[in-house]
């Protein structure tokens, strides 16, 4: 889903679930690596927060987490709120970033969830380094702070949430405000906050449509079918 909305073209980007204290699903590479977009079912395996399989046999067959695992276990060790991490590198994103525009609340009812994100800030991570220790990690988490999304600098950015669904969701919003203020400057104009009025009219439209149907949404726009292996329908959030 993140390689088809553009959010990690090529090899790069990588998906975590915890799955309890010490444990957590992640998108690791294997000897037949060819990029988010042709991910497996075989391609996600059990780890725990050092690296190590998650169970017996977990890595065999050549597998190795990403050399970003660091990224996804330090969020998790310290954000008890945090189950899911996403890391992607939307181009739109890096752009802006570097041409000085921030994440802001510029549109109202064209992406209600998108808008609420961004009025609560999208802090910036200004290290444009591969984040593969622990020590870089907890630099990255800093700047998150309590936040759901940090931009990397020069890299991409860093989502987090409660599940994998919502943590994907918000990292396309993230996109799809940077990619409209890009085209904003462009074509001559000036980015301007939804004014606060307008904001309070903004309702809260529940998770059922902002999570679960957009979830729907998102996978629908995917081609192929929309089950797994074990017949079950993943256009159904915790299938």
């Amino acid at each position: 889903m993140l390689a088809a909305r553009g959010l990690s073209d090529g090899i790069l980007g990588h998906v975590s679930l915890r799955v309890d204290e010490r444990r957590l699903l992640v998108r690791c590479r294997g000897p037949a690596e060819r990029g988010l977009a042709f991910t497996t079912v075989a391609d996600v395996r059990l780890v725990d927060l050092d690296g190590q399989p998650g169970a017996p046999g977990e890595l065999d067959g050549g597998y190795a987490p990403p050399n970003e695992l660091p990224l996804h276990t330090e969020v998790l060790r310290r954000r008890p709120d945090v189950d899911a991490v996403v890391h992607a590198h939307p181009p739109d994103v890096v752009a802006a970033d570097l041409a000085g525009i921030a994440i802001r609340p510029i549109v109202g009812a064209f992406d209600i969830p998108g808008t609420r994100l961004a009025a609560g800030g999208v802090p910036v991570h200004p290290r444009g380094v591969l984040i593969r220790n622990r020590r870089l990690a907890a630099e990255m988490v800093e700047s998150m702070g309590e936040r759901p999304v940090v931009v990397l600098r020069a890299h991409g950015l860093t989502s987090a949430a409660a599940g994998v669904e919502r943590a994907v969701l918000q990292a396309i919003a993230v996109d799809g405000l940077a990619r409209l203020a890009l085209r904003v400057v462009s074509a001559g104009g000036t980015l301007a906050d939804l004014p606060e009025a307008d904001m309070a009219e903004l309702p809260d439209l529940g998770a059922a449509f902002t999570t679960a149907t957009a979830w729907r949404h998102e996978l629908a726009r995917l081609p192929g079918d929309k089950t797994d292996t074990t017949g079950h329908d993943l256009t159904r959030p915790g299938e």
